[in-house]
């Protein structure tokens, strides 16, 4: 998987209660589904096979801290007692606004992005800067 353990525990210590009380599989699961709903915000400009096929040093940092947080969130809502939810849900919602920021393009970060079929880079970037048409007006 793209996330490793150690991911979980920067991001803060109480996500190791977390993590001691859900089933290895749950946790899969929650990362798979973590990784699409982040692939939804990026998918239209950013090359998402590159992104998550990324280790170590290599992955980005914003999109490491993003999938944990929604991972935290979502495991720690389906725990019994629901530990910090309140805490967890502020950071998911923090993590959802910065997510529509880069698909708006507000934020741009430093990820890969698709190329078109004659090798040019970020195909999809809503801003273009081309040259227009000459202009032959006589007033």
């Amino acid at each position: 998987m793209f996330l490793e353990t150690n991911d979980y525990y920067a991001t803060s210590p109480a996500a190791l209660r977390v993590m001691e009380q859900c089933k290895p599989e749950n946790r899969e699961r929650a990362e798979k589904a973590a990784i699409e709903e982040v692939s939804s915000y990026l998918r239209g400009r950013y090359d998402i096979d590159r992104i998550f096929s990324a280790t170590g040093q290599e992955r980005n940092e914003m999109i490491v801290k993003c999938l944990c947080d929604i991972v935290l969130y979502n495991l720690n809502a389906s725990t019994p007692a629901g530990n910090g939810i309140d805490r967890r849900e502020g950071r998911y919602e923090l993590t959802i606004k910065y997510l529509e920021k880069v698909q708006k393009g507000a934020i741009i970060p430093d990820l890969p992005t698709l190329s078109g079929e004659d090798g040019q880079e970020d195909v999809n970037n809503p801003m273009k800067y081309e040259t227009g048409i000459k202009n032959e007006y006589f007033w």
